[in-house]
């Protein structure tokens, strides 16, 4: 038996990308899923895909707070018993500062910050009462410097690193862990989805995004840091993109310089 075999992962923004990529992941290690998005057809899709019947499908919109708070109260028979929960549904954006309306801003936050700390208090209840559980958290890269034409999408994705430490910290003698994943390139749609300074979408896929890091590696790659209990882990990008990171922490003056001329789309 697998690490993950009778497993149940609560997956959300699972309908495509790296949420669909993990679901068929954790299905062919033995795991049981539920699959949550707004876009149920698609989820439905997924569910197919993955051709297993320990599969079920819970709706949400992670910006939509009070209908969130609602579904959440009236299912939780249904995730009582989650072993791990992936926060991984999300918006990101493409526009600077001076073309950006603050609607964009405050969706930024409502789905990839708000939406996410509310499914985590509900589930948090339930691991406590069973001595245990697991949180990941697809970040970003870009939640741990300020990427330019992504200030929204880098502020709620700092924000997150800046929840889970905090309960990282609070739950370490609690069985409950934190693993925060933190993607650079990695050749999804999130550019062609991407907010643009009116809010409509970009629709437009970036070079960079184009020639990422494969999803469905990417997802593999997931599994074996979750196993493995990892607190912070970077997967995809180029070698320049992972350098990065350590630049921001060792030489912030440097890198402050850098990223001005950065590709960065």
């Amino acid at each position: 038996m697998g690490y993950y075999t009778g497993k149940k992962v609560w997956i959300t923004g699972a309908s495509a990308g790296i949420g669909r990529a993990l679901a068929h992941a954790f299905i062919k290690e033995g795991a049981s899923l539920i699959l949550s998005s707004r876009k149920v057809d698609a989820l439905q899709r997924v569910r197919e895909e993955c051709g297993a019947d320990n599969i079920d499908i819970l709706p949400l919109d992670l910006e939509a707070h009070d209908d969130l708070e609602n579904i959440l109260q009236n299912n939780r028979s249904l995730y009582q018993d989650v072993d791990i929960l992936i926060n991984n549904g999300g918006i990101s954006q493409r526009s600077n500062v001076i073309d950006t309306n603050f609607d964009v801003y405050r969706k930024l936050m409502d789905v990839n910050y708000l939406g996410t700390i509310k499914i985590t208090q509900n589930l948090l209840p339930s691991f406590l009462n069973r001595g245990g559980g697991h949180y990941v958290v697809i970040s970003s890269m870009a939640g741990k410097f300020g990427v330019p034409i992504r200030s929204g999408y880098s502020a709620a994705k700092m924000a997150l690193h800046g929840f889970f430490d905090a309960l990282r910290a609070e739950l370490y003698d609690k069985n409950i862990k934190v693993t925060m994943v933190c993607p650079g390139f990695v050749k999804t749609d999130i550019s062609i989805n991407s907010l643009s300074g009116d809010g409509k979408a970009h629709n437009i896929m970036d070079d960079a995004q184009e020639k990422g890091m494969n999803v469905n590696k990417l997802a593999q790659e997931i599994l074996k840091a979750v196993e493995k209990q990892k607190e912070e882990v970077y997967f995809g990008g180029f070698k320049e993109t992972k350098l990065a990171i350590f630049v921001s922490r060792l030489f912030p003056g440097m890198f402050r310089k850098i990223i001005r001329k950065a590709k960065v789309n």
